[in-house]
């Protein structure tokens, strides 16, 4: 496998939902295990948003504006992503390119359920320092090492204890983006071959957006502009995908779409309220639920 460093954007990501833990959609939305996740430097940009007041001086603010629409994102497609996982539990949860997700250890519903988490050993290690003596509400956890742009899923996931005959539900959150169409085909062919009859595949991915695409070169502009790292330095984004091709894509390795709406929509229904409307229609944009039908 490639050298390269943990993910960064799992990192802003766990940062995302820790800002926004009981105070965006309260009632709704709770991820009190988000910051349990975060170092201490990596906490202060979550507290400056958390108080509610835009910093002073252009670094700081960059950093806090980028934080707070990447919470208004994390809490519409927490919700829902949480929604599907819980509609119909499987005996086996894998969640491909876990990063510094939580589920195994928030989820109390997971109790009855083995977790696979899949992510590049980088990512996976970091993670291991980050979790420490933290126990898991799920029944099991496993943390299984994958690089999607080399590895085969299913070499990876059979050794781990996956059995390929009992249903399992796949959640591929904030991932798809940084995978080429050529990736993100390869891994849907995958799970469809390790899914049992009554599967399902909860999958975000982003459709094409000239002003999510100008945004994020603004973001960029802007991070260089007041010497702030990065976080998509050493992962940009390498596909996107319209709803229609991702239905083909799901449909022609036996996942029929139950459901796919932007985020935007979901945050309307769910009565969220949004300030960063463009963030949500456009950019971590769409998360379809689909299954195999149960013989």
């Amino acid at each position: 496998m490639k050298t390269r460093p943990a993910s960064r954007t799992a990192v802003l990501v766990c940062q995302g939902r820790a800002a926004a833990d009981g105070l965006v959609a309260p009632g709704r939305f709770h991820d009190a295990m988000a910051i349990a996740l975060l170092h201490d430097d990596e906490r202060v940009p979550v507290d400056r948003v958390r108080g509610g007041g835009p910093p002073q001086g252009w670094a700081q603010r960059a950093e806090f504006e980028m934080l707070r629409a990447t919470a208004e994102v994390m809490v519409a497609r927490t919700i829902v992503i949480d929604a599907a996982v819980r509609s119909r539990l499987s005996p086996q949860l894998v969640i491909l390119g876990a990063g510094l997700d939580d589920r195994a250890w928030r989820m109390s519903e997971l109790a009855e359920v083995d977790v696979f988490e899949i992510d590049h050993p980088a990512s996976q290690q970091d993670k291991h320092d980050r979790v420490g003596d933290l126990s898991p509400c799920a029944r099991s956890l496993r943390f299984v090492p994958v690089d999607f742009s080399g590895d085969r899923l299913e070499d990876a996931l059979v050794p781990a204890g996956h059995h390929r005959a009992v249903p399992t539900t796949w959640v591929w959150e904030g991932v798809v983006p940084y995978l080429t169409r050529a990736q993100v085909a390869a891994t849907v062919a995958a799970v469809d071959r390790c899914s049992a009859p009554g599967s399902r595949l909860i999958i975000n991915y982003q459709s094409p957006s000239l002003p999510a695409a100008v945004g994020r070169m603004a973001a960029r502009a802007m991070t260089t502009f007041v010497r702030q790292p990065n976080v998509w330095a050493a992962e940009p984004r390498r596909s996107s995908w319209t709803a229609a091709a991702m239905r083909t894509l799901l449909t022609n390795h036996c996942f029929p779409v139950a459901d796919d709406s932007d985020l935007l929509t979901v945050a309307a229904r769910l009565s969220i309220p949004v300030k960063q409307r463009r963030s949500l229609q456009s950019g971590e944009s769409r998360s379809p639920t689909a299954r195999i039908d149960a013989a």
